[in-house]
């Protein structure tokens, strides 16, 4: 087994393209299930198949548990996401951060704008043994680093499709 290693610092490199430049993409696939809903009973398998979980209704929206969410996914991943981020930057500025860690909770709600539903978000970042001003600044640039941050900010570009 290869040891496991943090990306190469050249990825803070900046881009200078015009067009969007990608690195890499991720494609998970979900399918109804047992209860032909994929919020309730769904299974979720990634592309390379390193990804394959059963989705469930958690049990505070009628559902019976007993599985991952969709909001648990996503914060798993903007935390995971920033978690990186942070660690690539404090490298960079020679701060050791071995304790830090990352939450990120997803909540799912009603949107007051059309009366159907919305997301929030709310990270917190724990970096003991740091002085403050120094954590500050770190989880500033952080947030203009993580793509999640931009994504929860400032949007995402999306598209829909149907393939039938």
């Amino acid at each position: 087994m290869s040891q496991l290693l943090p990306p190469h610092q050249s990825l803070l490199d900046k881009y200078r393209g015009r067009d969007f430049h990608p690195l890499y993409a991720a494609s998970v696939t979900v399918r109804g299930g047992e209860a032909a809903h994929g919020r309730a009973s769904g299974i979720a398998i990634s592309d390379d198949g390193e990804l394959f979980m059963e989705l469930r209704l958690p049990v505070e929206l009628g559902g019976t548990g007993g599985g991952t969410n969709p909001e648990q996914l996503f914060a798993a991943g903007y935390a995971a996401c920033f978690h990186g981020a942070l660690s690539m930057l404090a490298e960079r500025a020679g701060l050791s951060i071995p304790d830090a860690s990352v939450t990120a909770t997803v909540t799912f709600g009603r949107d007051p704008v059309d009366g159907l539903f919305a997301l929030k978000t709310d990270i917190n970042i724990h970096l003991p043994n740091m002085a403050k001003a120094a954590a500050e600044e770190l989880v500033r640039n952080t947030e203009r680093l993580c793509p999640y941050s931009k994504m929860t900010q400032d949007g995402i570009q999306s598209t829909v499709g149907l393939t039938q």
